[in-house]
């Protein structure tokens, strides 16, 4: 799934994470050597959907700490014993852990689909 399909299948789940951008965007306004023009025009701008589906997509590993804080955590492995490197995930949620028995080429693939199941699992706890 697209970061945007996430967002639009996991309604509960996409208000924590449109939550988590806008504010670490409000955190980034406290910089001095912004100019206040830009600081205001960045408060006024609506984060839509489309946009943070991008963020997640691009760089899948920004949401751990959202997921983090959330008590659903996402580890991801490296396996060495076939001829190159493959990386599986497990996700965490309390005393329950979702393997995914799938090897991935690389890492962010990994990543993306460990956040797909983190998604559905922070969804349902809210």
């Amino acid at each position: 799934m697209t970061g945007l399909e996430l967002l639009e299948s996991y309604d509960k789940a996409a208000i924590v994470i449109k939550q988590h951008y806008l504010n670490s965007m409000l955190e980034s306004l406290k910089d001095d050597d912004l100019p206040e023009n830009f600081k205001e025009y960045a408060r006024q701008t609506t984060i839509d959907n489309d946009k943070i589906g991008k963020l997640i997509d691009i760089q899948p590993r920004g949401l751990f700490d959202v997921f983090d804080n959330n008590k659903v955590y996402i580890e991801i492995l490296v396996d060495y014993k076939k001829l190159d490197a493959t990386f599986p995930y497990t996700v965490i949620d309390n005393d329950t852990m979702y393997s995914n028995p799938s090897y991935y080429n690389n890492r962010k693939e990994a990543e993306k689909k460990a956040v797909e199941q983190a998604f559905e699992i922070l969804n349902n706890k809210l």
